[in-house]
């Protein structure tokens, strides 16, 4: 493991524990998106199906777990907490998700590094993973004004994958057969979605205001 791919989990791991940080605090999921992180559960699910056919290493593992059993409990509280399924913004929460889901996949049997049923589902997470932040920005955009800690987690998920571009230009130059083109591509894609969103940001923390994004 290299230092980018770690700062990438780490940023992850942050941007995740944020978030549960805001919702069990706070007891409210208000300006987060379900559709979010249904899709992340659904990454997660489909993308570590090899925890049943192989082992890597003690940290894989637990990282694969920790992000599986985190989206889980994320999507449980915004639709089941009593409190907290109250404060969830349906209204503006609209992006129609499963068609990022049907193309997903679909793509995923066009378009793969072989094709065979593990490999498929890889593909799948990972388009999946590319567009699966719309529908949270969307809705920050419908809402304006951002709190701190939904803010500061759609900047660490963004981190999160900036630190991952980083991690695959280091592998290319150093592993003769590092191929994972799909995941660079999709991770590009991915990290130009939060460029609007990374430049409301610094501006906030520049001027030392609250976060808003125009409509």
């Amino acid at each position: 493991m290299n230092i980018f791919r770690f700062a990438g989990d780490m940023m992850h791991l942050i941007s995740i524990l944020v978030l549960l940080l805001k919702i069990y605090a706070t007891k409210s999921c208000s300006g987060i998106s379900l559709k979010t992180q249904e899709l992340y559960a659904l990454v997660f699910l489909t993308r570590y199906l090899d925890l049943f056919t192989g082992f890597i290493s003690v940290y894989n593992t637990v990282m694969k777990l920790v992000f599986i059993a985190s989206s889980a409990a994320i999507v449980w509280c915004m639709q089941r907490h009593r409190l907290v399924r109250r404060s969830y913004d349906k209204e503006l929460d609209t992006f129609r998700h499963y068609f990022q889901i049907a193309a997903s996949f679909a793509l995923a049997l066009l378009v793969n590094e072989k094709f065979t049923f593990q490999e498929i589902f890889w593909a799948f997470s990972i388009y999946l993973e590319a567009v699966a932040i719309l529908p949270q920005l969307v809705l920050l955009q419908r809402s304006g004004n951002v709190d701190n800690l939904t803010g500061q987690y759609v900047f660490f998920l963004g981190a999160y994958r900036a630190f991952y571009i980083l991690n695959w230009i280091y592998r290319h130059f150093t592993e003769s057969h590092f191929s994972r083109w799909i995941a660079c591509i999709s991770g590009l894609v991915q990290t130009a979605l939060y460029a609007d969103f990374f430049y409301y940001y610094y501006i906030s923390w520049k001027s030392n205001t609250k976060l808003k994004l125009p409509a």
